[in-house]
């Protein structure tokens, strides 16, 4: 749908959930690990609002649940199907909203099919799709063709139909648990809730299908109409304070900063570049080039394009990934920042043998970590690791000044509270002290492959830099006065190489002063927007996509809860929060007014994710050149429509196609996989309130180890009957992986649940603890598996197989 699906910021806010009338929280336990969301969800719950549950486990949140569903992990899309066919049989889709704002009218080509479990175009060799058949029919235009109704075979929204006709209540329970009449009252539920809103995070993402499972939200959403309006959207709750900020910034292996696309090695030119992804992103990456080379980014060469790296888009070097390269001597140095990745990586042996090749190792972090003394771990042979590792010690969040980016894409500002202790300093000190080292060595040198280094602008300040001029970096220059950018409609308006801005959709947020230090609590629309209390990106827009919150003639749609409007005497949209349009002097019966997802090549929501570059001309170019389009829309690499794979690791075999149980296309790093005669259990693995991710900083704190002393699995009362153990006891829990020892919690949060007739056990266990610290403890990622969703390389934390016994 847009950038923002795919990386994870909500289309709405945090304050903005107290408009909902029902919400699905599935793959999240907010209660406790998203308190400020649960703060909001509770005043729409004073006022009515229903909350539906979705977990493994019986937690803080479920307890506030009306209706609480207890899953298999990892069987997500299971549900959501048979709530897609349900939503689809008895005719409860948003017909109006459906029509005018999605993709469900436009035919689909008439190669495109799913054929047990594989879709078209699928190269069992490479084990990767070719997505041509994917592509919409097109007319003379190079426009999708429009079908006349939505009964056409080849719309949308009749293959939306076919392909979840499989998916009824039954065959979801029998894949996820949940009982089938569980499954229709949630469907009911949620479908006579308007709005309705979706909340997820880690639960939903770290499995192999983990992308798939949240298009399955957005479809969703798109049948309901609840996408653009207050109280709806699909809302992920990012836990870091800063971790929306770091995906604006590409802290993702696929982007740059502002999900512009990487180049990779084809990309001998940025005209290359352009052909692949069309020429709406030449503003921003020529903005973003300008930012970071300054008069050295020209026209003559290309704006600095190849002092970009390139990457191998075959290699797909996520996090994981980059351990099983290091494994393989590919790396030499490593340079580790706020991650503690010897315990938060899956198949932990993994990291720690490939640590142990590097020839230098830098962490920057609070304490000393274990990554930091990974050659100190017990069983570890100092004498065999050659590794130099070299620390950094770093300034707390409260030691340093700066921008802060939330969920809700509220870019917030914060000043520092105290001075470093000791000898720590922040992030962009060592950063910036670390460069001009660099580059002093690199002085004189006319190797070419020294050039981005040399020419880069790098101008934060002498002496202590400043995080300010940063920000006003990521806000965007005047190039030709020097001064800063008013607004994103000043920046989106300058001639291409006039502008610059190091994050485009941060473009504005100091134009006008810094706006990310506002704190104007004031809401005088009683909807949460306070559109006065820091920026949002892009253009302080509060909920994206608000143009679908009113129909065709622009007129709101929700009387109570009014976000923009056609202003037909002033000729521009209008509303209480800004206009999420391609151009808000264009009315509702322009092309440009009707457009309801203006980041979308089609502008209106994709049901299915087709093959589609808007744009592109119907003559071949005269220079003999590839031809440009303008947009390519999003592809999932597993499929245009979200299906059903058991994860990797499995008790059960897939029913819907036996011969294809798992994602074809998945990425499995693991080479020791275990089978459910062996390990008949389900591992999920969680964060506890106590204690923060890899534990780094909270497990040095003696109270919270006072109130949460060491890792545990928990265990349902069925299982501990059956293998003798109550609570307190010790118990051995074993993967094909690895095995560890920990106390056993024998809960009522965990119940036995039935896979397709056959009793099946969850058992969960924090992830939080390592072997060093103040407070010791095993490492369940000894357990875990290295599987990978094939798009966002992101590992399947949530689900692999074990076994226990009494210690």
């Amino acid at each position: 749908m847009s950038p923002s699906f795919g990386r994870g910021a909500m289309t709405n806010s945090w304050s903005d959930l107290k408009n909902s009338e029902v919400f699905l929280i599935a793959g999240s336990n907010c209660a406790e690990n998203h308190p400020i969301a649960m703060k909001w969800i509770n005043r729409a719950k004073e006022k009515g609002a229903k909350i539906i549950v979705v977990d493994p486990r019986f937690t803080r949140t479920a307890a506030k649940a009306d209706i609480f569903a207890q899953i298999r992990p990892g069987t997500d899309i299971a549900y959501l199907g048979a709530i897609i066919n349900y939503i689809l049989n008895q005719k409860l889709y948003d017909e109006k909203y459906v029509l005018n704002y999605t993709n469900a009218l436009l035919k689909i080509s008439k190669d495109y099919k799913l054929d047990d479990g594989i879709f078209s175009g699928y190269n069992e060799k490479t084990r990767k799709y070719a997505t041509t058949s994917w592509a919409y029919q097109l007319g003379p235009d190079n426009k999708p063709l429009k079908a006349e109704s939505l009964e056409d075979p080849d719309c949308v929204f009749a293959k939306l139909k076919v392909h979840y006709s499989r998916y009824t209540f039954a065959t979801a329970e029998n894949i996820s648990g949940i009982p089938a009449a569980k499954i229709k009252e949630i469907a009911e539920v949620f479908c006579q809730g308007k709005p309705g809103s979706i909340l997820y995070a880690l639960g939903m993402t770290q499995h192999t299908t983990g992308v798939q499972g949240i298009r399955a939200y957005a479809i969703i959403q798109l049948l309901l109409g609840n996408i653009g309006k207050a109280g709806g959207g699909i809302n992920a709750l990012r836990g870091e304070p800063n971790v929306q900020g770091s995906t604006d910034m590409a802290n993702l292996v696929s982007n740059l900063p502002g999900y512009l696309p990487y180049p990779i090695n084809t990309d001998k030119t940025l005209q290359d570049y352009l052909v692949r992804n069309g020429s709406f992103y030449e503003k921003h990456l020529v903005a973003l080039l300008k930012a970071w080379y300054g008069a050295n980014a020209t026209k003559e060469n290309d704006y600095g394009f190849n002092y970009l790296p390139k990457t191998n888009p075959s290699v797909n070097a996520t996090m994981v990934k980059i351990f099983e390269m290091m494994n393989k001597g590919q790396f030499k140095l490593l340079f580790n920042v706020g991650s503690n990745s010897l315990v938060s990586i899956p198949d932990r042996k993994l990291v720690r043998s490939g640590l142990a090749k590097l020839d230098m190792l830098v962490v920057s972090d609070l304490f000393e970590i274990e990554t930091a003394q990974f050659w100190r771990e017990p069983g570890v042979n100092p004498a065999d690791i050659k590794t130099e590792v070299i620390m950094f010690p770093a300034a707390f969040v409260y030691e340093k000044a700066g921008s802060m980016s939330n969920s809700s894409r509220w870019i917030q500002w914060k000043e520092a509270a105290i001075k470093p202790l000791g000898e720590s300093k922040p992030d962009l000190d060592l950063l910036d002290h670390l460069f001009k080292k660099i580059r002093k060595l690199y002085e004189g040198s006319t190797d070419v492959k020294d050039a981005p280094i040399l020419k880069a602008r790098w101008d934060y300040g002498e002496g202590e830099p400043s995080a300010l001029k940063v920000l006003q970096e990521l806000s965007g220059y005047d190039e030709t006065t020097g001064k800063l950018l008013p607004t994103i409609g000043d920046y989106l308006k300058a001639p291409i190489g006039t502008a610059s801005t190091g994050c485009w959709i941060y473009a504005g947020v100091t134009g006008n002063g810094n706006l990310a230090a506002r704190r104007k609590n004031d809401d005088p629309t009683g909807l949460g927007l306070f559109r006065e209390w820091s920026f949002a990106w892009p253009g302080n827009v509060r909920i994206l996509y608000n143009r679908a919150s009113c129909d065709e003639a622009g007129r709101p749609v929700d009387a109570k809860r009014q976000l923009i409007w056609w202003d037909s005497a002033a000729k521009v949209w209008a509303g209480n929060d800004g206009a999420d349009v391609v151009d808000k002097t264009k009315g509702p019966d322009t092309p440009e007014g009707k457009q309801s997802f203006r980041m979308n090549p089609e502008g209106v929501g994709r049901l299915f994710a087709a093959t589609y570059m808007s744009g592109l001309p119907v003559a071949p170019p005269t220079d003999g050149l590839p031809p440009i389009g303008i947009r390519p829309g999003g592809l999932c690499v597993d499929g245009p429509l979200p299906e059903y794979y058991e994860p990797t690791e499995s008790p059960s075999t897939n029913i819907l196609h036996p011969k294809v149980s798992i994602s074809p296309v998945a990425l499995v790093v693991s080479t020791q996989l275990g089978k459910s005669e062996e390990y008949p259990h389900v591992l999920t693995t969680y964060g506890v309130v106590e204690h923060f991710c890899a534990g780094g900083i909270t497990r040095n704190i003696p109270w919270l180890n006072e109130i949460m002393p060491e890792p545990f699995a928990e265990i349902s009362k069925n299982l501990g009957e059956k293998i003798g153990v109550k609570e307190g006891d010790m118990v051995e829990v074993a993967s094909a992986r690895g095995k560890i020892t920990v106390r056993a919690l024998v809960t009522d949060r965990l119940q036995t649940y039935k896979v397709n007739g056959k009793d099946t056990e969850t058992i969960g266990m924090p992830w939080s603890w390592g072997f060093a610290s103040l407070s010791p403890g095993p490492s369940t990622n000894d357990l875990t598996i290295a599987a990978l969703d094939p798009g966002a390389g992101t590992p399947e934390y949530k689900v692999c197989l074990v076994n226990i016994r009494r210690a």
